[in-house]
């Protein structure tokens, strides 16, 4: 696998893991009984921590990525393990 794209695949699982752990730990003001601002979104959250989120998310994509990538070179998984209705016997015979 060429170095791009081993950084494509894991700016993938980087992004994918921030979605996850976003909403993770955030407690908005009616959750934590804090007076709101004037103008303040409801939504808006009280302890919003980017550098934890930042770690959080930096952790979580590396161990997929370590797991996707070890599976690339050992190939514990490969397409005849996941294929269940024989599809590419089926477009080979085609």
């Amino acid at each position: 696998m060429q170095l791009y794209s081993v950084f494509a695949i894991y700016v993938l699982f980087w992004v994918t893991a921030l979605f996850i752990i976003l909403p993770i730990g955030i407690r908005s003001h009616h959750e934590t009984g804090e007076q709101m601002i004037k103008g303040q979104s409801d939504g808006a959250p009280v302890n919003f921590r980017p550098w934890r989120i930042l770690l959080r998310t930096t952790l979580l994509a590396t161990a997929a990525f370590a797991i996707f990538y070890l599976n690339y070179i050992y190939g514990w998984i490969d397409m005849d393990t996941i294929d269940f209705f024989n599809s590419r016997d089926r477009m080979q015979s085609i």
